[in-house]
């Protein structure tokens, strides 16, 4: 049996919960994979008439790339360094990437420029009414088009019931529904008080503040907020956290 620290990773089932599970394992730690999030594609694609175009995910770049987008003169912006990745790996020319891997920092990065400019932004049904509100009170007509959907998986929950055992060190949100979708696993299995009370006694590391946010609004103590907004920070400072207690 290992002595490893067991930290939980919520990733789509793709090659993100793959790059994640190597991560963890690399940093000493067994990852216990159980994927909170699936896509469902709706076809659409970005309007056509936008000023700027704003991608939150590896997922909308990959799904617009298949759905047959073709940009013209916007400026593309990416949220972070991850979804700029997968838009040049498509072959999209990447404009802008925040300082500040959330939505509050494309907001900021955009702020000064938007005034009366449209802004197209493309992404799944969950996202932050913060980047929308922020736009908004920049002075931009804003649109939104809903590129996926984000859905449970029927089989999750596996950390949820190691959780409730006591068998989990640790565990690495990395978006609000990740959060929503574990706890409601953990319902469903009839285990959502033990499940919390497990992760009272175990790191809890989420990747920013929205999603801190909702986690304290279901009673979830967190730990770990690294300053920067990526998977990688996330787990070095999870497991670091670990160690040290």
């Amino acid at each position: 049996m290992s002595d490893a620290p067991t930290v939980a990773v919520f990733r789509p089932d793709d090659d993100r919960l793959e790059r994640a599970a190597t991560l963890l394992e690399d940093l000493g730690a067994e990852p216990i994979p159980d994927p909170m999030l699936a896509v469902e594609p709706t076809g659409a694609t970005p309007r056509t008439d936008a000023d700027y175009v704003l991608f939150t995910s590896k997922t909308g770049a990959e799904l617009v790339s298949e759905a047959g987008w073709k940009p013209s003169d916007e400026t593309v912006c990416a949220i972070g360094p991850a979804t700029a990745d997968a838009l040049r790996a498509e072959g999209y020319a990447v404009d802008l990437v925040p300082e500040e891997f959330t939505s509050s920092g494309l907001v900021a990065a955009l702020s000064d420029a938007v005034g009366g400019a449209r802004v197209e932004v493309a992404r799944s049904d969950h996202g932050s009414q913060v980047l929308l509100d922020g736009l908004d009170d920049a002075g931009a007509y804003v649109h939104e088009t809903i590129l996926y959907r984000l859905v449970r998986p029927t089989e999750s929950g596996k950390s949820a019931a190691m959780a409730a055992e006591g068998d989990l060190d640790a565990a690495c949100f990395t978006s609000s529904l990740t959060v929503e979708h574990f706890l409601a696993a953990a319902a469903e299995a009839g285990v959502r008080e033990a499940a919390l009370e497990g992760l009272d006694d175990a790191v809890v590391g989420v990747i920013g503040e929205p999603t801190a946010e909702t986690a304290a609004e279901h009673g979830l103590a967190v730990d770990v907020v690294p300053e920067e907004a990526t998977f990688e920070a996330l787990a070095r400072e999870t497991v670091t956290t670990i160690t040290d207690e």
